[in-house]
């Protein structure tokens, strides 16, 4: 009977709280339904709710537990398998085991042992979380360290350090003191700023980025003109704010979003942008980025050095008639008849500010290796390049010796030919997880390109053959494979770049190419202005934003835009 009491007490202390988030005009819950940027497998957006829902859930007399929370924040609606790195079926779910990781960065354990040692001591927090049966620590460890991608782990931290915050700053009892509260000294300035904090800062921020990119981009106009240069670049990222909006729509609403006295017409915009070149507009996208690196490089948190990805993305297939343009809209990455327009990119990964360094179109007979040397040659001259990962379809012996000649280490996924199937089935054999051999491949005229290959099972695999193993080519140690998981930033990061592009039916290259590579720059910018809203207002930088893209864009949109 009690426990259906305490169950009914907080069921109505939930509603409580959910209407009040739906009564107060600055608080949006889920933020994937307050912006088209989030979407329901989005970090960021599940940062933001976690914040949202626990700066009102422990005011609330009734909320007395921060366990409580953990088992009845809702989570039904979000989608981890983007984030979950096990290709086949499991026993434990994705929203149990962050529910209980939660509880372990909470509590501040170091070890999953220490985790199992509670939930068998607490039957009921188990049963909130429909475990059946209690993990062992040898699978939540796998979970944790295999499973779990990168940025869901930060996540969940981040989330975990969030509710200590809140629940300390209404005086609920916490397992731990707050990280942010380690220091009494500099307790005033390591609090959790609030929402209208964080926009406030976004806002002078966001205007000293724009102001600081603006001289690096131009357009080919005479002198005299009535419409002010700014106006285009605004235009343009008001277009980027709304999915599925096209030159000549967004400039007849634009108008009444803009600050502007004159603005540019659809047909006008265009016109200005495909008078460019793709070469113009690739010196002007790395003026701009080396502009915001200046800016960033002014903080602590910022160094001029990392690890990159590169990699090729593409649009949605293209249906229509290419005729004359044979050479621009090529086939996709996939084997298959469809056609598509691609374009590169080198983006920093890993621990560092995801930046897009530098963009560049394809186009038919473009080989791997001239892509890669092209985008390390600017990527070189931003940072310092630690090293490259690339997916498995840059896998070509002369295009790894090229980057070991840049000395740079490199992280590739080798195809599985016959030799390394049959390794992987002796491997399979014996048992074994892991394997790492020192090989040459050749390179022709009796020269020789040295690696690593490296063996790695999948041990959730829903095969039960060779393909449990995925092979790995390093010049670096053989551990280094560990940081392959970082690529899937760019992935992540190439999901927000689409959805700031402005839709177009044209076939025109350039314009095709300026509406991505003004994608890409919006999204440096968004996180540009991110990390130094973190810095200024928190003195550090997590990974995962507190800004979103939408306030972002639409500060600067409504500001001086970015050119």
């Amino acid at each position: 009977m009690g426990e259906r009491r305490e169950n009914t007490t907080v069921s109505l202390s939930q509603r409580e709280v959910f209407r009040e988030i739906a009564t107060t005009s600055y608080r949006d819950w889920p933020a994937y339904n307050a912006t088209p940027l989030y979407d329901r497998s989005s970090l960021g957006g599940l940062e933001e709710d976690v914040r949202t829902v626990a700066s009102i859930w422990f005011e609330q007399d009734a909320h007395e537990s921060v366990e409580d929370f953990v088992c009845y924040l809702p989570l039904a609606y979000v989608q981890f398998d983007a984030h979950d790195r096990y290709t086949g079926t499991s026993h434990y779910g994705m929203e149990q085991l962050v529910r209980a990781f939660l509880l372990k960065e909470l509590h501040g354990w170091e070890h999953e042992s220490a985790l199992v040692e509670y939930l068998h001591q607490q039957p009921q927090f188990c049963k909130h979380l429909d475990f059946e049966s209690v993990p062992d620590q040898s699978t939540l460890w796998r979970t944790w360290h295999r499973r779990f991608a990168p940025p869901l782990r930060e996540t969940i931290a981040t989330a975990a350090r969030t509710i200590l915050i809140q629940a300390d700053r209404e005086g609920v009892p916490v397992p731990r003191e707050p990280p942010e509260r380690s220091s009494p000294q500099n307790q005033c300035n390591n609090e959790a700023p609030t929402q209208q904090e964080i926009l406030g800062r976004a806002e002078e921020i966001a205007e000293q980025v724009s102001e600081i990119v603006h001289p690096a981009f131009s357009l080919n106009r005479g002198e005299g003109c009535e419409i002010h240069q700014n106006a285009f670049w605004e235009l343009q990222t008001y277009l980027g704010l709304h999915e599925n909006l096209a030159a000549n729509e967004g400039a007849r609403s634009f108008p009444y979003e803009s600050n502007r006295e004159r603005t540019p017409l659809g047909h006008n915009h265009r016109a200005r942008l495909r008078d460019l070149s793709i070469s113009k507009i690739r010196e002007m996208y790395r003026e701009a980025v080396g502009r915001i690196i200046d800016r960033l490089g002014e903080t602590d948190v910022f160094h001029r050095a990392g690890l990159v990805a590169i990699d090729i993305t593409e649009e949605g297939s293209f249906t229509g008639d290419r005729e004359g343009h044979e050479d621009e809209i090529i086939g996709t990455k996939e084997k298959n008849t469809e056609y598509a327009y691609q374009w590169a990119t080198v983006q920093l990964v890993g621990n560092a500010v995801p930046l897009v360094l530098d963009a560049r179109p394809i186009r038919k007979g473009d080989t791997r290796q001239e892509i890669v040397e092209d985008l390390l040659d600017s990527a070189t001259e931003l940072v310092h390049v630690d090293g490259v990962l690339m997916d498995r379809e840059f896998d070509s012996q002369h295009l790894l010796e090229s980057i070991s000649h840049w000395e740079l280490t490199y992280v590739v996924p080798k195809r599985m030919y016959t030799s390394e199937k049959t390794q992987a089935k002796r491997l399979l054999q014996r048992g074994q997880d892991y394997y790492a051999a020192d090989r040459k491949l050749h390179l022709g005229k009796n020269e020789w390109h040295e690696t690593t290959f490296v063996y790695k099972r999948n041990p959730n695999s829903d095969r039960d053959d060779y393909g449990q193993y995925a092979v790995f080519l390093t010049n670096a140690p053989a551990g280094a494979v560990r940081e392959y998981s970082y690529r899937w930033e760019i992935e992540s990061g190439y999901k927000s770049i689409k959805r700031f592009m402005a839709a177009t039916t044209s076939k025109d290259f350039i314009l095709r190419f300026f509406y991505f590579a003004f994608a890409c720059l919006l999204y440096s910018i968004w996180r540009a202005v991110d990390l130094l809203v973190q810095v200024d207002l928190t003195k550090e930088y997590e990974h995962s934003p507190i800004v979103t893209a939408q306030n972002t864009l639409t500060l600067l949109q409504k500001r001086t835009g970015v050119g």
